[in-house]
C-alpha cells in the first residue's frame, strides 16, 4: 500500500500500537531479566521458600491445640492465614528491589537504552508474581504434608491461588510507589512492616475473630486482610464464593486504579 493513501489518523493509530507492542515486548524482556537476578541471587528467595515453612510449623503447633484443640483441626485455620500473610509480605520486595536499582544507576542505565521508559517498571512487577507464586505453591504443599486436606479441591485451591497472587500483585503498586519516592531500600522496607505488621496480625489469619476484645473485633473486621484470609478459607475449606471474595477483588482493582497511575508518573519524574 501506497504511504501517501494512509490517513493521517490511521498511522497515528499504527504507530501507537507499534508503540504498544514495543512496550509490551521491552517489559517482559525486563521481567526475564528479573528471573535472571532470582537464578543468579537464589537468596533473594529465602523469604517465599523458608518463611512458609517455618511459619506454617511454628504456629501450627504453637497455637493448634489452644485455639482449635489439636492441629489437624487447626490446619483449616492457619493454613490460608500462613498464604495471605506470606504472600502479602513477600510484595513489599517490589519496592525495595526498585529503590536499589534506582540507587545503583541501573536505571539510568536502561535510559540509554531504545526501550519504552515505563518497561523496567512493568517488568519488575511482574517478575514478582513468580515469588508470589512459589510462596503459594509452598504454603499449600506444606500443609498437605501436615494433613490439610481441602474439601473445595483442587480447583478452588488454585482459585483462592490466583486471587492470592492478584491481590498481592495490586499491593505491590502500593510499594513500588514507595520504592519511587523513598530514599532508601530501608526506608521503604520500614514503612511496609510498619504497614502490614499490624494489619496481617490484625486480622483473623490466625485466631477466630470472637476470641478478641470487643473493641478490636471491629477492626478485624474492617481489616482488608481479614476479608481476604476469609475468602481463601471460603474457596479451599468449602469449595463457595462468599462476598468476601469481592471485596477483595474490588479492594485490589481500586488499588490498581489509584497506585498504578500516580508510581507511573513518579517513576517517569525520576527517570
Amino acid at each position: 500500500m501506497n504511504s501517501s493513501m494512509i490517513q493521517p489518523g490511521t498511522e497515528r493509530q499504527l504507530k501507537n500500537r507499534t508503540s504498544l507492542g514495543q512496550t509490551v515486548r521491552n517489559s517482559l524482556t525486563m521481567a526475564y531479566r528479573g528471573l535472571l537476578k532470582l537464578r543468579r541471587t537464589p537468596e533473594q528467595l529465602f523469604d517465599v521458600t523458608f518463611q512458609p515453612i517455618i511459619f506454617t510449623l511454628m504456629f501450627t503447633y504453637i497455637f493448634g491445640g489452644a485455639i482449635s484443640g489439636d492441629v489437624a483441626s487447626y490446619l483449616p485455620v492457619i493454613i490460608p492465614g500462613i498464604l495471605v500473610q506470606t504472600v502479602i509480605t513477600t510484595s513489599v520486595v517490589t519496592g525495595v528491589q526498585l529503590r536499589e536499582d534506582m540507587d545503583k544507576g541501573v536505571f539510568d542505565r536502561f535510559k540509554s537504552l531504545p526501550i519504552a521508559r515505563i518497561a523496567p517498571l512493568a517488568g519488575a512487577l511482574l517478575a514478582d508474581t513468580i515469588r508470589y507464586t512459589i510462596a503459594t505453591v509452598l504454603t499449600f504443599t506444606m500443609g498437605y504434608i501436615m494433613g490439610y486436606r481441602p474439601e473445595g479441591g483442587l480447583g478452588y485451591v488454585a482459585l483462592a491461588g490466583l486471587v492470592v497472587i492478584l491481590c498481592s500483585w495490586a499491593i505491590s503498586w502500593i510499594f513500588a510507589f514507595c520504592g519511587v519516592i523513598a530514599r532508601s531500600a530501608s526506608g521503604v522496607q520500614g514503612i511496609s512492616m510498619i504497614v502490614l505488621f499490624p494489619l496481617t496480625f490484625l486480622s483473623n489469619a490466625f485466631v477466630p475473630v470472637d476470641t478478641m476484645p470487643g473493641w478490636l473485633q471491629w477492626f478485624v473486621n474492617i481489616n482488608p486482610i481479614s476479608h481476604l484470609v476469609t475468602a481463601v478459607r471460603d474457596l479451599t475449606n468449602s469449595g463457595t464464593v462468599g462476598w468476601d471474595l469481592t471485596i477483595s477483588l474490588v479492594g485490589a482493582a481500586v488499588i490498581v486504579a489509584i497506585f498504578a497511575p500516580i508510581t507511573v508518573r513518579a517513576y517517569m519524574r525520576r527517570t
